[in-house]
């Protein structure tokens, strides 16, 4: 589910050169409130996958997050595109390593999420809540091109590119703030 805030960010940030001839996938790709899709494949990928836990418009394929890796494969695409999905994820820990996994070395991610302060909004589910700070140590293994603050509500935006020689961040003692 993406708001106008999110694909605007999403917008501004890719490069046409970090999507033509490449492979890109949306998790949480379900259109609810807008979709980057248009815009990424206006760009010229060579494809482009959504994915979702629910069939609904801009799915192409259904699978959670846990599983991108089983079904897709370690280091499958170019782009990774993560909008309003990680505080509806129970293992959020999980979810990361696999968004991680399935990108390429020297790929972008682009993750928004919700912060402290967000209503509850269940869909499946809700619950977490990312800071700046929770975003800048989840992803301290890659190279953090921004973060910052959801200009219009309470949540966090990032885009990070994966390193080439990329050696995985334990995750296993970071806490984040629960909603429940």
């Amino acid at each position: 589910m993406q708001r106008a805030a999110c694909v605007d960010f999403v917008k501004q940030w890719i490069r046409p050169e970090e999507v033509r001839a490449r492979d890109i996938i949306e998790v949480g790709s379900r259109d609810v409130n807008g979709s980057v899709r248009p815009h990424i494949e206006s760009l010229s990928p060579r494809g482009y996958v959504g994915v979702d836990i629910v069939e609904g418009p801009r799915v192409d394929r259904l699978c959670d997050v846990q599983d991108l890796v089983s079904v897709f494969g370690a280091e499958s695409f170019d782009v990774v595109v993560a909008t309003e999905l990680l505080e509806h994820v129970e293992d959020w820990r999980g979810a990361i390593g696999n968004l991680k996994t399935v990108m390429r070395p020297g790929g972008s991610i682009f993750v928004t999420t919700r912060s402290v302060g967000f209503p509850k909004h269940d869909w499946p589910g809700d619950h977490w809540r990312f800071s700046i700070g929770d975003m800048a140590q989840i992803f301290a293994d890659f190279d953090i091109e921004v973060i910052q603050r959801d200009p219009f509500d309470i949540g966090v935006f990032l885009k990070a590119q994966k390193p080439q020689e990329w050696i995985p961040l334990s995750l296993a003692g970071y806490n984040l703030y629960r909603v429940v």
